[in-house]
């Protein structure tokens, strides 16, 4: 997620005048939690699968899996670097309402669009609201102060969590026991979103951003470290940091007649920059061999993982047909999501050294997502399906908390926003250059079982990789502590 630079104190003055400074934090947070939590709810979204196979849609089982949810892979890939950089330079809250207007064309269409061509355009808008997801979770960071981002972004997390529980479990009540059909889930969903898109309106518009509208980064860069991205915490580490010279002229507004081409020029420079500055910290970021360690993993798992929850409705499908029987999709998502919240508030205890032994545990979790993958393709026993897709849930989200704690620890947050940016960017390349071989139609469109025994395999892989390096590294340690004690006590 992106975040913007520190010293917040020294612009409560010019934010109050915007309507969203320290003083009136809660008017912008409030906003933004309840935009957060009607978008999450969404009951239909558990059913998808059976719902495009079923008599609304009428779609085959080769044109949902292989040319329809390719197209979510594809589309995220192609606007995420778009998205980002377009989320700093229109300052988030455009790309907020984007976002709602996404997810509103996306559900309007999955109500009334018919045809194979149809619903693949509806994937498209699905994957721009899906890339967009990064101004909701930076936004708040450009109207509060530093001091109140671990209070806001636990706020802003637990609206989307307590809005996806609601959407899985309201579903799963509405079509087990109400007896209410698809179509009428997804019109619920449409309507929640269509709530939270005029909620977004409201939110006050920020007046700086991270990366093209901010002071100097040595000024303030080094002011903040963000400590556990995950759960929200930060810390200034200097708060006393002081008001550069002329912020005040930042927020000034340009008067009529101004020479608006050598604004447009100082804009077309700023960007320049602000790229080059990215290739620069990107060089400096991934030189070091911890951070190329967890990105690597962060990378390849978040590939497997978006493959997994993509298509486990298929395989799920598969099992056990929804015409044939009562299906628990909506049900089984919420307790994957609150266990892996319960998970990852326990692992935040943990007390290990993770630089020593973080690779050999990423190396025997991910063997457990393997064995989950695999027990989950190959036990054709729907309750046993769900079970092993909770434990990969779990896990995923327990490690993935873990790598970004480890990341996350030692940059600044325009760094972090930026590694953030970059490991997901290749994640989704690989899952693109997967989906391309294995599950799109015109590469080798291989039935859902075959394709979740590749993603199980993808994981073992992963697993003997770090298990490999988790061995070196720890052997490099150990022969470093007998060196340093074997030395005379004079030349130490």
């Amino acid at each position: 997620m992106a975040s913007p630079r520190g010293g917040r104190p020294a612009r409560r003055s010019t934010r109050a005048a915007g309507g969203g400074g320290a003083c009136c934090w809660a008017l912008p947070t409030g906003l933004l939690c309840a935009y957060g939590f009607f978008c999450s709810v969404r009951p239909s979204e558990p059913f998808l699968t059976p719902y495009l196979l079923g008599p609304h849609k009428n779609l085959s089982e080769t044109q949902v899996f292989n040319e329809i949810y390719p197209v979510w892979t594809y589309s995220y890939l192609v606007l995420l670097f778009p998205v980002f950089l377009a989320t700093d330079y229109l300052r988030y809250k455009p790309v907020v309402l984007l976002q709602g207007l996404s997810l509103i064309v996306t559900w309007f269409m999955l109500l009334y669009a018919q045809g194979l061509r149809a619903v693949q355009f509806l994937e498209f808008f699905y994957g721009m609201g899906t890339a967009t997801d990064i101004a909701y979770y930076s936004y708040i960071y450009s109207v509060v102060d530093v001091n109140l981002y671990q209070k806001v972004t636990s706020y802003c997390r637990s609206a989307t969590l307590v809005g996806y529980t609601v959407g899985s479990v309201s579903g799963q009540v509405l079509v087990s026991v109400a007896g209410w059909s698809l179509f009428s889930l997804n019109v619920i969903s449409l309507t929640s979103i269509s709530v939270a898109f005029g909620t977004a309106w409201f939110l006050p518009m920020p007046q700086k951003s991270l990366f093209f509208h901010h002071v100097s980064s040595q000024q303030l860069s080094c002011e903040m470290k963000v400590m556990d991205c995950k759960n929200g915490s930060a810390v200034q580490d200097r708060p006393d940091v002081q008001r550069a010279p002329g912020w005040e002229d930042e927020t000034k507004v340009p008067l009529n007649g101004e020479d608006h081409s050598a604004e447009k020029q100082e804009q077309k420079v700023d960007i320049v920059k602000v790229l080059k500055d990215l290739w620069q910290d990107f060089l400096q970021c991934y030189s070091s061999r911890t951070m190329l360690c967890w990105s690597v993993w962060w990378a390849l798992s978040t590939c497997g993982y978006f493959q997994v929850i993509n298509y486990a409705q298929g395989l799920w499908e598969m099992v056990l047909p929804f015409h044939s029987t009562e299906i628990y999709n909506g049900a089984v998502e919420a307790a994957s999501t609150l266990l892996g919240a319960v998970a990852v508030v326990v692992v935040g205890h943990i007390k290990t050294s993770w630089a020593t032994w973080g690779e050999v545990a990423l190396a025997l979790f991910s063997f457990l997502i393997a064995a989950a993958v695999y027990v989950m393709d190959t036990v054709h026993n729907i309750w046993v399906c769900y079970a092993s897709y909770v434990v990969f849930r779990i896990i995923y989200m327990m490690l993935i908390t873990i790598a970004t704690f480890q990341i996350a620890t030692n940059l600044s947050v325009e760094r972090y926003a930026l590694v953030f940016g970059v490991n997901t960017f290749i994640a989704l390349a690989l899952q693109t250059l997967l989906t391309v071989i294995v599950v799109d139609a015109s590469g080798l469109g291989l039935d859902i079982f075959t394709q979740f025994m590749i993603y199980a395999s993808y994981f073992a892989v992963i697993s003997l990789v770090f298990l490999v390096s988790g061995i070196c590294s720890i052997v490099r340690v150990y022969r470093r502590q007998e060196q340093t004690q074997s030395r005379p006590p004079e030349s130490q």
